[in-house]
């Protein structure tokens, strides 16, 4: 158990895999994604847009394991990968 400096105790830390991704004509967002070997040049399809269509995207880069305290986006609203193809 992590106590903070305050005397409280901090809360749990959760942690997950990030992969940067180019979606063709839109640019690179950041998603969260539970795909074992994923990696960079990998097509996948992951939700877009203000309703979360399927767009398929392509891999440039993985960070394993990213607590949530450093994600590069804000961790419970990141979308995840849905597949890779």
């Amino acid at each position: 158990m992590i106590h903070s400096l305050s005397g409280g105790v901090m809360s749990d830390v959760a942690s997950s895999d990030f992969a940067k991704v180019e979606i063709s004509g839109e640019g690179l967002f950041w998603y969260k994604s539970d795909i074992s070997g994923l990696k960079a040049g990998d097509k996948v399809v992951v939700p877009f847009g203000r309703f979360g269509q399927e767009t398929e995207a392509e891999v440039v880069r993985v960070d394993k394991n990213v607590s949530s305290q450093v994600s590069p986006v804000p961790f419970k609203r990141a979308k995840s990968i849905l597949r890779k193809i």
